[in-house]
């Protein structure tokens, strides 16, 4: 039997390309990484590191299972959105992980308005969404991101690595743009609709 060490293992390391390494740390992680944390391990510099982490991404989608996802400066690898049907198949989610309209609609003002607090929320939407919000945190797709300097210091909420995971998303700046909007207020005052661009 011959004699094996952790230390032949690293000296190999040099050999396999940091793309291939950034991968296998983040499928080992236990969650989101930083650069840092990722450049300490490979022992590597974090501008190495960041210059890895965009060529994986382009190798990724390249392929159909795995996609790098960024969410507040960390990394993970997540599924592909086009295999989402497959997975919510075979982990038996098709029925419990649909959105209402309203959970919909609310998730949408969040993503685009974070950090936002539930009145907030209540305006644009013109009903109460507290339920709904209730339910997209018990989901973990926003989550609390501290108070606003505000009268009565109200929750400021933002969205969470799940909802990119949910949407399939490699970061918010992913999100499409929002298509320019004119409200068309009658001489009574009352808005009659609305008049895209």
């Amino acid at each position: 039997m011959g004699n094996y060490s952790m230390s032949d293992s690293t000296e190999t390391t040099n050999e396999i390309p940091l793309t291939d390494l950034l991968e296998a740390l983040l499928f080992v992680a236990p969650g989101p990484v930083n650069p840092t944390q990722l450049a300490t391990a490979l022992d590597r510099t974090a501008a190495e590191v960041e210059r890895g982490l965009a060529e994986l991404e382009q190798h990724l989608c390249q392929r159909f299972g795995l996609r790098l996802q960024m969410h507040g400066g960390k990394y993970s690898l997540t599924s592909a959105p086009e295999a989402a049907g497959y997975i919510e198949r075979f982990l038996g989610l098709e029925a419990t992980s649909r959105l209402s309209k309203a959970g919909l609609e609310t998730l949408a003002i969040v993503a685009y308005r974070q950090p936002v607090t539930r009145p907030q929320v209540d305006a644009i939407r013109g009903v109460n969404s507290d339920a709904v919000m209730k339910n997209l945190l018990s989901k973990g797709l926003i989550q609390e991101m501290g108070r606003a300097d505000a009268p009565g210091r109200p929750i400021l909420y933002g969205t969470t690595e799940e909802f990119l995971q949910y949407f399939g998303l490699p970061s918010l700046q992913a999100l499409p743009d929002l298509e320019p909007v004119e409200v068309f207020i009658s001489p009574n005052g009352k808005n009659n609709g609305v008049l895209k661009d």
